[in-house]
């Protein structure tokens, strides 16, 4: 009976994920107040549907009362939120708002499937973040002098990034955590979002030679530092971040070739250096041939994407622990086994909308910082993702990189409520009078 009732929802939250996903872009077309509020609110109740809809196949599976309060928690966090970012910020982006609790309800209702610890400690690290994050659009809306401190952007990323040298730890073959008793934390996560800033600050206005010269300098050393830490993932996506934010800053081609040029070169050093790099490389080239060794992480994500199909096992009723850190790095693989193929491509294109509206914010805002400021996380955030997809798919190697705020690691989920929380400052900038706007609308239509 169970099962029956899981692989029926299964095909309500494809409708519902399918539905949401689409809103993720007709949003963006022209339309009245009043008919874009229904779309927001729409967003907003399939969120609260999809969520219950999940925490009752668990509760009916489980039985477990502490999966009933983690529902409770939940729907009140996210009752709580929307309510107070709308009394805080009326002219806040609904849209960015309604897509964070949605990854954030897919996250909490995965994460109680495979280990509810864990689900608890990431809805109470989810909690205690949103305090501060909801004072950061306020300052980036108001501190205009942000883009004077970039050099204090960079030498203090630089030395964070320094820090695992002395109190780190290494997991899963790279040093690139801190740990200190029971606080475990990622450096990498943080540094990414001063070195955005650092970059767009410095290329806000054009820089001199001896300037882009340091700047380019500054760049080689975190690059460097995360190849020491073996974070190879990391290194990437901060490689790429600055190839991309010189070309928007400067027009010039140089910049990407010159980036694609020297992706390449460092890929072939790092094979060449490092073992586990080697490694990751031949379970991605064949990990058919070594499935009892190195290739049985990325086969039995393949495997799990599989039994799954286009429809999925059913909540609860799929073997997404047979997946090695299905929590973090492979949660994708476990959503596409037990919701199905199809709600899994669904979440792409909600990660395709939020980058589309990064996007479209970087164009509309006119200041060169914030500007840069925007395309710099709408590029951090869209790499994420497909370095995630890409490696759990077998796309690319696997560069242990997490899936935006549905993976398990508070450092993740921090840094990238974070950057939404940016963006929502940056959102403010870009659109100084929409709620007047929209009062003038309504007011019009009466």
């Amino acid at each position: 009976m169970l099962n029956f009732i899981s692989r029926s929802s299964n095909y309500i939250l494809m409708i519902m994920c399918g539905i949401y996903a689409l809103s993720c872009f007709t949003v963006f077309l022209p339309s009245k107040g009043e008919t874009q509020a229904r779309r927001m609110d729409r967003q907003e109740f399939f969120v609260y549907v999809f969520h219950f809809i999940c925490f009752l196949v668990l509760i009916l599976e489980t039985l477990n009362p502490l999966i009933v309060a983690l529902y409770a928690g939940q729907f009140l966090f996210f009752k709580i939120l929307i309510a107070v970012y709308r009394k805080i910020y009326p002219d806040s982006s609904r849209i960015l708002m309604n897509h964070t609790c949605f990854l954030l309800a897919i996250s909490f209702v995965m994460l109680a499937r495979l280990s509810v610890d864990k689900a608890a400690k990431q809805f109470l690290i989810v909690v205690i973040a949103t305090i501060p994050c909801l004072i950061i659009p306020f300052i980036v809306e108001k501190a205009y002098w942000l883009s004077v401190l970039r050099w204090l952007y960079g030498v203090l990323g630089l030395l964070f990034l320094c820090t695992v040298f002395v109190i780190g730890a290494t997991k899963n073959g790279s040093t690139n955590w801190i740990s200190l008793g029971a606080f475990h934390l990622q450096p990498s996560e943080f540094v990414k979002i001063t070195f955005i800033f650092f970059i767009a600050a410095t290329l806000a206005k054009p820089p001199g030679l001896k300037v882009m010269l340091v700047t380019i300098l500054f760049a080689a050393l975190h690059v460097l530092v995360l190849v020491m830490e073996k974070d190879l993932g990391g290194a990437l996506l901060y490689f790429m971040l600055f190839a991309v934010l010189c070309y928007t800053a400067t027009g010039r081609l140089i910049y990407v070739l010159g980036g694609i040029l020297g992706g390449a070169a460092s890929s072939l050093a790092a094979f060449r250096l490092f073992s586990h790099v080697r490694a990751r490389f031949q379970a991605w080239s064949d990990p058919w041939s070594i499935i009892d060794g190195k290739g049985y992480q990325i086969t039995q994500s393949l495997f799990a994407i599989g039994t799954g199909g286009w429809f999925g096992m059913g909540l609860a009723q799929g073997r997404p622990r047979d997946i090695p850190v299905a929590d973090s790095d492979f949660i994708f693989s476990a959503i596409a086994e037990e919701l199905g193929l199809v709600f899994a491509i669904c979440i792409i294109f909600v990660y395709l909308g939020i980058f589309l509206h990064f996007v479209i914010i970087a164009m509309d805002v006119e200041d060169k910082f914030y500007k840069l400021l925007a395309y710099g996380f709408s590029v951090c955030f869209i790499m994420q993702v497909f370095l995630c997809v890409g490696g759990v798919t077998k796309f690319i190697p696997s560069t242990g990189v997490t899936l935006p705020l549905i993976s398990y690691g508070g450092s993740s989920v921090c840094s990238t409520m974070i950057i939404f929380s940016i963006m929502q400052g940056i959102f403010m900038i870009a659109y100084p009078d929409r709620e007047e706007e929209e009062e003038e609308e309504v007011h019009d239509e009466e």
